[in-house]
């Protein structure tokens, strides 16, 4: 077996890679840019290699860079994990000339199945269904026009050698053709180095749908079952599950076998995944093959057993496969939650900073139940604009899919992160949303349930109720607390009121306790009685309630006159009074906020790779002001309506902070 592999990537990719090999007794290698000095992956591996500046395209993704840490270091392989240089040719040919093994797929394979216009050629070759577009290459925005108005609208616009969302974009008309073609090339050149842009029909209502394979150099190929990969957000798949609770036996077995065959027809070996769109009818269209492994692999691994990275790491060695396909067998249900350092209250724009709090769940593998994070940050650890927004990869399992969504729920809720926007309450309110929890979701879904963006989640009365009962018992247990410290306390307990108003999201609930040394039941004025236990001291950022023997998790931070209390994605303001203080603060004046509506203001930190309007022009309703590039992803700001531009603040290669101005209105 290898003794040294060398890690081509960053992040929390590459600790999963290092983990696996070091329960192999295999000795790793990191590399890193000014920006990843001091990252986790450089932590943990044995060895680490500085190869430049924070860009990617001026560090990770420079092929003689990465050579010269391989040689630097005397590794004998390498894992690419995903992005980066995984899919590029160049990179494993000159593994090859070097006799350094890839661990992953041979170079002609990477070649035919990781371009996406050769991939369908191929497929259509092999007489496999795939969806209708144009395969050439396209020279420009007019011509890329054109080519949409032959497909038909709606199409998407797909970087060649793109993936993880990057250089995409669905057009519905010739404006966004034209806009859509430019960004996905740019995004292209600056995420892979390859800017070359094909066009394809955009399958309304479709299911995502993904078969893992795994090939040895033996001549052996198996499939692994599917993921569903249904929950997308601007093409990047949020929530995975595996198995998928569309199918049945029959068309996994088709999809598998399909898979199996392809793969084996461009004689390739390693991980690998074909995607397909899948109908309501369960018709399935082949749509690319990716050549490396996934990100939502661990899914996969919960519900097999399988660890994909050692069965690289071996195949790349050349054994053979251990298994054959009847040894897998799907147990139980997984699901994945995608972590990403964005804000979802502003349109899911990225975020960057320190993570002053950043708190995992604890991981744990029990009979029933599993809870797994994948990630590549630790508290204290710096966001960089410069890499992909994703933080960690949250999954958990359970013998049903009802268990693993549950599980994921309460994983949720213990996940505590501060310092930079994230999108843990909106997967929190996925995981309750009614399609969702029914399996009846397409990749359609976001745009569908939440068509004006996240606002946050509205919580039913009975939930108000149990968090209104555990904030009146903490704030109770706050206040004795209080008393001791200011000394307002004699030999005997100072008395503590036991009627309070306890005021959250537009309701106000009067209740009375009373407290006893295992806890406090907690009674409303309708004569309901919620009983509330927990270990919760003043200070914790996290409590662990019972109320009426349900657990209950909550986020708790302190503000004035009660806490900020986060529980199954909503975020709210509970305030916790004496009858009289309620009586008084139902007359203060509400404060509003600050008019902005004649600025545009920076919705992320970001650079200014465009602007489109100079001072005294007339913009109209949904015409481009301006392009901002955040964490490789290009973002088109929009007039909200009709007005004219007054002044420019920020000129194209500023960048700039979260609400600086860029331009002013009248």
């Amino acid at each position: 077996m290898f003794k040294k592999i060398l890690i081509a990537n960053r992040g929390e990719i590459a600790c999963r890679v290092i983990k696996t090999a070091r329960a192999m007794g295999i000795k790793t290698v990191a590399i890193y840019s000014d920006a990843d000095r001091n990252a986790l992956h450089v932590r943990m591996a044995d060895e680490a290699v500085h190869i430049g500046p924070a860009p990617a395209n001026e560090s990770y993704i420079v092929i003689d860079k990465v050579m010269a840490a391989i040689r630097q270091t005397g590794a004998e392989a390498v894992h690419p994990g995903y992005g980066f240089l995984s899919e590029n040719p160049k990179f494993a040919e000159a593994l090859e000339a070097e006799g350094v093994a890839f661990i992953g797929p041979p170079v002609e394979a990477i070649k035919a199945m990781g371009d996406k216009i050769t991939s369908k050629k191929i497929a259509q070759e092999a007489k496999v269904s795939t969806v209708p577009g144009y395969m050439g290459l396209i020279e420009d925005a007019e011509d890329a026009v054109k080519i949409s108005n032959q497909v038909g609208y709606p199409v998407m616009i797909k970087a060649s050698a793109g993936g993880g969302g990057k250089g995409m974009r669905i057009a519905w008309n010739d404006d966004e053709a034209r806009e859509g073609f430019q960004s996905s090339k740019n995004e292209a050149a600056n995420s892979f180095g390859d800017d070359r842009i094909f066009i394809e029909k955009f399958v309304t209502q479709p299911r995502h749908i993904e078969i893992q394979v795994l090939c040895d150099s033996h001549g052996n190929g198996i499939y692994l079952g599917e993921r569903e990969c249904s929950i997308q957000r601007r093409n990047q798949k949020v929530i995975e599950e595996a198995p998928s609770p569309f199918l049945d036996e029959a068309t996994r077995k088709a999809m598998g076998e399909q898979s199996v065959a392809l793969a084996q027809a461009v004689g390739y070996t390693s991980a690998g995944t074909v995607e397909f769109i899948v109908d309501g009818e369960r018709n399935f269209y082949f749509l690319e093959m990716n050549t490396r492994l996934q990100v939502e692999h661990p899914v996969t691994e919960l519900i097999t057993g399988v660890d994909l990275v050692e069965q690289m790491i071996r195949v790349a060695y050349g054994e053979k496969l251990g298994l054959t396909q009847s040894d897998v067998k799907l147990t139980g249900w997984a699901m994945e939650s995608r972590l990403y350092a964005e804000d979802p209250y502003r349109g899911f724009l990225p975020s960057i900073g320190r993570l002053t709090r950043y708190r995992p769940p604890q991981e744990l593998a029990i009979e029933g139940a599993v809870v797994r994070n994948d990630t590549g940050v630790f508290e204290g650890g710096e966001i960089s604009m410069f890499y992909d927004p994703m933080i960690a990869k949250l999954c958990t399992w359970g013998h049903t899919r009802h268990e693993a969504i549950e599980g994921m729920r309460n994983a949720l809720d213990a996940f505590e992160m501060e310092g930079v926007g994230h999108n843990l309450p909106f997967l929190s309110a996925v995981m309750d949303h009614p399609k969702f929890v029914a399996g009846e979701m397409t990749t359609a879904f976001i745009e569908e349930e939440y068509p004006d963006g996240f606002e946050g989640v509205t919580l039913g009365e009975d939930a108000l109720r149990a968090i209104a009962a555990s904030s009146a018992a903490m704030h109770r247990v706050a206040e004795i607390r209080r008393t001791r410290v200011s000394g307002r306390m004699d030999n005997h307990e100072r008395h503590v009121g036991e009627d309070w108003v306890v005021s959250l999201q537009g309701h106000s609930f009067a209740v009375t306790i009373a407290a006893d040394k295992s806890g406090a039941t907690v009674r409303f004025e309708d004569g309901d009685n919620l009983r509330v236990t927990s270990d919760w001291t003043p200070g914790d950022q996290l409590a662990t309630l019972m109320v009426d023997d349900k657990p209950l998790v909550l986020k708790v931070g302190k503000i004035s006159g009660g806490f900020r209390i986060r529980s199954r994605g909503a975020d709210l303001k509970v305030h916790v009074r004496t009858p009289r203080q309620a009586e008084l603060a139902a007359l203060m004046p509400e404060k509003l906020p600050a008019d902005t509506s004649k600025l545009l203001l920076c919705p992320m930190p970001g650079l200014i790779v465009k602007v489109n309007v100079a001072v005294g022009d007339e913009v109209q309703e949904g015409q481009a002001l301006c392009t901002v590039e955040a964490m490789k992803m290009e973002n088109i700001l929009r007039a909200e309506r009709k007005a004219t531009v007054t002044k420019l603040n920020a000129n194209p290669g500023d960048s700039l902070a979260v609400d600086d101005v860029i331009m002013e209105f009248e």
